[in-house]
């Protein structure tokens, strides 16, 4: 496979990270976590982590948002730089008001908008800002 050693958990052990948690960690380690504010109001859980196979890139995470037990949440697209691991308490925060998800149309799991939709894509993360289901971020 490939010289980098994973600790059982996903996180991999390489000597030039700078950044807050490990430079590498498999995806679904993240999936599941919390997302919290500034304020350590709960925004939700990260449903999924989309790729950009093309460019080789994270686009964005869904986050859902509300709901009990996967019933009524709302879905937004969040883009990837709009995140901050918190690894002290195995979290992402994300900079943006509760109120502003509560005001938020974002989509519902049954009805995905067209992500191979390129203008989808570009609005998701942050390109006009006119898509409902893109997440404002402040």
């Amino acid at each position: 496979m490939n010289e980098l050693q994973s600790d059982g958990f996903g996180a991999f052990a390489v000597s030039d990270s700078h950044g807050p948690g490990p430079r590498l960690m498999g995806a679904d380690t993240l999936i599941g976590n919390s997302v919290v504010n500034h304020q350590d109001e709960d925004l939700g859980t990260i449903l999924d982590i989309m790729l950009d196979v093309r460019a080789g890139t994270i686009s964005y995470a869904v986050l859902s948002y509300g709901g009990i037990l996967g019933i009524g949440d709302k879905l937004f697209a969040v883009p990837w730089d709009a995140l901050s691991l918190d690894t002290k308490n195995e979290r992402f925060t994300l900079d943006v008001a509760k109120e502003r998800l509560e005001a938020s149309a974002g989509f519902d799991k049954d009805k995905w908008p067209h992500v191979a939709d390129q203008t989808w894509g570009k609005d998701a993360r942050g390109g006009n800002g006119t898509q409902a289901s893109a997440l404002p971020v402040s």
